[in-house]
């Protein structure tokens, strides 16, 4: 159940109560592709950083480890050891990063393994059954991504098979949650909004699903290299038709600045890879900007990675040390590094819902959306 609790301009401060816990909003997932972070952090790890939601991959963990052996384990949070929620993606956007190997039928998309190229076919219902055997606190419908550039005809067609799909979805989701095996029987539903960067069918796309009165709704198909100018405007022009009572996903977004621009425009949740990626490679993200732990002026560098940040790595390390782990190929780099910017960004999340509590979102807004994203 979503609770809106404040709004500052078209921010929301709301808090969303799921069987598996209670995550404050707005709020970022962190992404464990195959249910793990990479970097080396464990569900422990994640407690300490302040998750709040770990996002899983179900295209991956179909085809490695297999979701019907995670079920007879005891589903994602028995697996993993994590107990706060768990949202798993519907494989959409994997069927869409192996559109090489795919081909897209009204039924579903058939394409093939990138682990062994084993066939394999993935509809709806599929994608449903797949994430109850998981047994995620969050499952997401089957839709389709669509590359950009698109014609409008394509993503018309597309939009108007994925809202079918989504009706698949929830009838197979309902279906699965009644069965008396079924781990998580309260499991949520979220369905997606697509339509490419054409607004009229974004806008009408969103009126059709919000019919649904799905658990939340989430906005897909963007941040697939179309200029961030287009993400805001569809995310504006999609807002006034999202449910107000129910919690808002902007899938795949992104970088610091782009969170506060979303939250600005009204959105809720998000989640990237990109945080944990760019740690592996010694992009780090401070209040002061970004650095970068390879260049050599850090060699003899004795301060912290961030001297505001109160992580567990700053608190202990030195940009010296762990530009000397980089250089020496250490994994404890990738470690720390993972750990400093997801703290980073949940950090990040919890100062937005201070201030929004504190009618003061906008200050906050105007003085970081110029500061975050710049090169030290």
């Amino acid at each position: 159940m979503y609770t809106l609790l404040k709004k500052n301009g078209n921010a929301r401060r709301g808090r969303f109560e799921t069987v598996h816990g209670t995550v404050e909003l707005p709020g970022f997932m962190n992404v464990a592709t195959v249910a793990a972070i990479k970097g080396g952090l464990s569900a422990e790890d994640l407690e300490m950083i302040r998750c709040q939601v770990m996002l899983c991959n179900t295209y991956h963990l179909h085809v490695r480890t297999g979701d019907e052996t995670i079920k007879e384990l005891g589903g994602l949070h028995s697996f993993t050891g994590w107990k706060k929620p768990i949202l798993t993606d519907s494989g959409g956007f994997q069927v869409f990063s192996l559109s090489k190997l795919r081909k897209i039928k009204e039924e579903g998309v058939y394409f093939n393994s990138h682990i062994d190229g084993k066939h394999i076919f993935m509809g709806p219902e599929e994608s449903m059954r797949i994430q109850s055997n998981l047994a995620s606190t969050i499952a997401m419908a089957f839709d389709e991504c669509v590359e950009n550039p698109s014609t409008h005809e394509y993503s018309k067609k597309s939009c108007e098979r994925t809202e079918r799909w989504l009706y698949r979805c929830k009838e197979e989701h309902e279906r699965l949650n009644s069965l008396s095996d079924t781990i998580n029987k309260k499991q949520l539903l979220f369905g997606i909004n697509q339509g490419c960067v054409f607004d009229d069918l974004r806008v009408q796309n969103m009126i059709n699903i919000a019919k649904l009165d799905l658990d939340g709704y989430a906005i897909g198909g963007l941040a697939v290299g179309e200029p961030a100018e287009d993400m805001y405007r569809i995310i504006s022009a999609v807002e006034p038709y999202m449910p107000v009572d129910k919690p808002r996903y902007l899938m795949g977004v992104g970088t610091p600045v782009n969170i506060l621009e979303g939250v600005h425009r009204g959105v809720d949740l998000f989640d990237c890879v990109m945080p944990s990626r760019n740690a592996r490679h010694g992009h780090l993200f401070t209040w002061n900007g970004i650095i970068n732990l390879n260049n050599a002026k850090y060699e003899k560098d004795v301060l912290p990675i961030d001297p505001l940040c109160d992580c567990p790595v700053c608190r202990s390390h030195s940009r010296a040390y762990i530009r000397h782990l980089i250089k020496a190929k250490e994994i404890l780099a990738m470690r720390l590094c993972v750990m400093h910017n997801l703290y980073f960004y949940n950090n990040l999340m919890e100062k937005i819902r201070e201030s929004i509590e504190a009618d003061s979102f906008e200050q906050f807004y105007q003085h970081y959306r110029t500061v975050l994203d710049k090169r030290i």
